[in-house]
């Protein structure tokens, strides 16, 4: 068993504060942006992607967000009804602000970059006063996204629902997903991620974003336990560093460590694995189950995520992620 506990008696299982865009995958892999001239277009945004890939896992699934008021935002708000997953706190910008993109180039499965646009992107337009608590007081879990940190006023929305959040006995999880682009300077960057990561009961980023984090600290070894330990002194009860190929490993505030099991994929590209990874995961723990087979479910659907060219309308079913596993095993019996 894990060590977190999820309140009984709620109308949603997890809901997401955060980005909404749209995301334009390239068509032609191995081509440099320079020379693609397609592209494909999905919902996208790291918590959008989380909140698909818990309700394509059977969960009931609540979105705290802005969209622009254009064909785009409308794109965005049909899809996620679509998926079942609840747009009553999804707000509409009348600002004249627009939908934020980001175009990926996949020059090999290993070489993928993304060029984003977010200068007067609506998601980062929500306030503080449009974040209903009605919606996080129903959540077991809520997720919060750094890149809603990077501006006000929805770096105050992101506070505020913290706020209901703790104060209806929800769950929360942090995912960094730092996007240094839409930040001022990295000493912003750190000062707000850590006075978000002093609230919540999971953190889960990369090696890098633990170090953007502790910048001003002494942990010049970029020691994964050492910065575990300092948010086990605040509310986390676990911390999942990754290290890319090398996988990722979980610490548990009651001392123990956690490695996640790695699966082949036919890899077409790296962008949505940790999206896929964190909806797997999050989805073990609130089945109860131990953090070792949480995070194998999270790799197990990471790697099906990343073998295709998409990220959102890729995120696997529970049957897809069992029989993934099922099929790997059988693959691979040791």
């Amino acid at each position: 068993m894990n060590s977190i506990r999820f309140p009984e008696g709620k109308t949603l299982d997890f809901v997401a504060v955060g980005r909404l865009c749209i995301d334009l995958n390239a068509n032609e892999i191995n081509r440099p942006m320079e020379d693609t001239v397609t592209f494909t277009k999905y919902v996208g945004g790291s918590p959008a992607n989380i909140c698909i890939g818990m309700a394509r896992l059977g969960l009931k699934i609540g979105f705290v967000g802005k969209v622009a008021d254009d064909q785009m935002g409308r794109f965005i708000v049909r899809y996620l009804e679509r998926e079942g997953i609840g747009t009553d706190n999804v707000v509409t910008d009348r600002t004249g602000a627009v939908t934020g993109l980001a175009f990926t180039e996949i020059k090999s499965p290993t070489d993928c970059s993304i060029l984003m646009y977010r200068d007067n992107a609506a998601d980062l337009l929500l306030t503080a006063a449009e974040v209903r608590e009605e919606v996080v007081a129903g959540a077991k879990l809520l997720l919060i996204s750094g890149t809603a940190l990077a501006k006000s006023p929805s770096r105050e929305a992101v506070f505020q629902s913290l706020e209901y959040a703790r104060r209806h006995g929800a769950v929360i999880a942090f995912d960094l997903d730092y996007r240094p682009y839409t930040w001022a300077s990295e000493e912003e960057t750190a000062a707000y991620y850590n006075l978000a990561a002093e609230k919540c009961d999971i953190v889960i980023g990369t090696r890098e974003e633990f170090d953007m984090m502790e910048r001003f600290e002494a942990n010049t070894g970029h020691d994964d336990r050492v910065t575990a330990a300092k948010w086990f002194d605040y509310r986390a009860q676990i911390v999942i560093i990754k290290h890319g190929k090398d996988g990722s490993i979980a610490y548990a505030k009651d001392g123990s460590s956690h490695r996640a099991k790695s699966f082949k994929a036919n890899v077409v590209k790296t962008f949505g694995a940790g999206d896929s990874y964190a909806a797997g995961f999050l989805y073990g723990l609130m089945q109860q189950w131990p953090i070792a087979r949480s995070m194998e479910y999270g790799s197990a659907a990471a790697a099906i995520v990343v073998s295709s060219h998409s990220c959102s309308d890729a995120m696997p079913t529970k049957e897809q992620v069992d029989e993934f596993i099922r099929m790997s095993n059988a693959a691979s019996p040791n």
